[in-house]
């Protein structure tokens, strides 16, 4: 999986740092943020047939944050007012 920069993209994270991808990202005001997975066509089928992904957050000894993941982008876009 590769992430993605798309259209509503404010911020790219790890820019110029080596060690990581750089990570485009729309950053909400009030800190939330979404980023875009491609998967390769191998991939792809394996989640078909899997059903499964795996996440792995760097929490560096910190609370976990909550995580949401969706195959769509209204999910995520969607802010309680």
């Amino acid at each position: 999986m590769k992430p993605i920069k798309f259209k509503e993209s404010n911020v790219v994270y790890g820019v110029g740092q080596e060690s990581l991808e750089e990570l485009p990202a729309l950053k909400f005001e009030d800190g939330e943020v979404v980023s875009c997975w491609h998967l390769t066509f191998k991939e792809a089928l394996r989640l078909l047939f899997t059903r499964k992904v795996w996440l792995c957050v760097a929490t560096f000894n910190n609370p976990l944050q909550p995580t949401f993941m969706s195959t769509q982008q209204k999910d995520l876009f969607v802010k309680n007012k």
